[in-house]
Order: C-alpha cells, then structure tokens, then sequence
C-alpha cells in the first residue's frame, strides 16, 4: 500500500549511492547477495534475543535491497538478476519471524507459523499474477523499471520491513504483531487472488 509512495522518498538518495558504488565495480548481482548475507546475519542475532543487532542487519539487508535495484537500472536489468532478488527477498521475509519463534517457541509459535503461513498466500499470489501478466503483456505503470510486475495490496514491502522493526522494537508483543501483521496479509492475498482473476480472465 504504501510503496509508491516510499519509492519516491528513497530513488535519489539510493541512485546516487548507486553511481558511487557503480563506479567502484560492484555489481547488482553481487549487493542482492551481499545484502542476503547480512540479512541472514539477523537469524543467530535473534534466537540469541539480539533484537537491536538483528534490526541493524534487518535494515542494511533492507539497503541492499534499494541499492541492487539501483544499480540494475544502471547496468541493465536482466531476468536473472530480477529472478534472484525475488527469490532471496522471500526467504529473508520468512527468516525473521521464524527467528522469533525459536527466540521464544512456547510464546511465539503459533503466531510466528501463521504469520509465514500468510506470508505464502502474499508471495504466491504475488509471483503467480507476476507470471500471467508477463505472457499477457501486461505492464504496471507504477513500477515500470522492475523485472516484474509489482502488484500491489494492502502490506507490500514497505508493512513489511515495518512490522519487522516493531518485532525488534516490541518483542514482548510480537504474538499480537504477528496476528495482526498476518490477517492483514491474508487480505491482501484475497485481494490480489480476486482482482487477479478478474483482471486475466478472458
């Protein structure tokens, strides 16, 4: 939901550090995985009830994410590079309640599962439109320079990245966040299943 809105905030800031960075060889492929990495460098931080630290890397994970991005559009934005950027950026979104829940599994399990539970629904619905709409030529006018299409709903990355940081914030609360956080995903996963056939059928 709040995307479009967040992209305009940070596309400078994130171009110019990405002319810098250009300049110094690095490319897009290799900050998405440098970016992973410390991203995953948030997963010890929080079974050992880190949270601050974990935020740390949650946030320059979240960089990376900005800056890989960035760079693609200056050295060219290609299927693999977007394939793999997709496919790290789920797999961190589930690395981090999972962190919580062996941080605490008596208090934060169930609410943890649900919350990844949701997270399939965000991320197949998401991915599956992805894929029609590419054989169908359709394109998104928000987000016109991503490797695929971006559909929206209610928590996009944006819901995301800040319920993460009320987990590290509140991880006393992190059952109710998660509750929450997850119903909402569900109805944007419900959203997007709709809209999506809606939109495709003939």
């Amino acid at each position: 939901m709040l995307d479009s809105f967040s992209i305009k905030v940070i596309r400078w800031p994130l171009a110019q550090s990405a002319k810098l960075i250009n300049k110094l060889g690095i490319t897009a492929n290799q900050t998405t995985l440098f970016g992973f990495v410390l991203g995953c460098l948030a997963f010890p931080a929080l079974i050992a009830e880190q949270y601050l630290l974990a935020l740390v890397f949650i946030v320059l994970n979240r960089i990376c994410d900005g800056l890989d991005g960035a760079l693609a559009r200056i050295q060219g934005i290609t299927d693999a590079g977007g394939f793999l950027d997709i496919s790290l950026d789920f797999l961190f979104y589930s690395l981090i309640p999972f962190g919580f829940v062996l941080a605490n599994p008596d208090q934060n399990a169930i609410a943890g599962a649900f919350l990844i539970f949701s997270f399939v629904g965000t991320g197949s619905s998401f991915l599956a439109f992805a894929i029609m709409a590419s054989k169908q030529g359709i394109d998104n006018p928000v987000y016109k320079h991503k490797s695929l299409y971006y559909m929206s709903g209610l928590t996009e990355g944006t819901e995301t990245i800040a319920c993460f940081i009320a987990f590290c914030l509140f991880p006393t609360h992190f059952t109710i966040i998660a509750y929450v956080f997850g119903a909402a995903c569900w109805f944007t996963t419900f959203t997007r299943i709709y809209s999506g056939f809606h939109t495709l059928k003939p």
